[in-house]
């Protein structure tokens, strides 16, 4: 699991004065950056090229200008040419859940324009942050 630190900007709130639903996915996505670089793969440094095929988020809690929120990132699935990123947006404070969310990323060859196999490193790395399964 990987954790990011997000202060909420003034900017990134609608009328309402929430956390604008759009927002939520750039906090994902810093998440997933994160992510990339704890496994090695930094942008523009990395052998495997990746797109996101499918992004979604479950909203359950608002959010405010001024706070900080936590994002973590854990791998929850893992196929043949893609893998599944899963997501938690805490309130930094409080602990309170704000935001469940996950992404589809398929590894892609940009030159042949099709998806390729998990290189067999990626694959590793992935399975070394495959989110823990709770027993009930």
């Amino acid at each position: 699991m990987t954790e990011t630190h997000v202060y909420v900007r003034y900017c990134e709130t609608d009328a309402a004065g929430h956390v604008n639903n759009t927002s939520y996915f750039y906090y994902f996505e810093e998440g997933r950056m994160k992510f990339f670089e704890t496994i090695g793969f930094k942008s523009g440094e990395r052998a495997v090229d990746f797109i996101v095929a499918r992004t979604e988020c479950d909203f359950l809690a608002q959010s405010y200008a001024g706070q900080t929120l936590s994002v973590t990132t854990d791998v929850a699935n893992i196929g043949t040419k893609s893998y599944q990123i899963s997501h938690e947006i805490k309130n930094h404070d409080t602990g309170e859940l704000i935001a469940k969310g996950s992404a589809v990323i398929v590894c892609f060859d940009f030159e042949s324009q099709q998806t390729v196999n998990i290189p067999t490193h990626l694959r590793e790395q992935l399975i070394g942050h495959m989110k823990a399964v709770k027993e009930v």
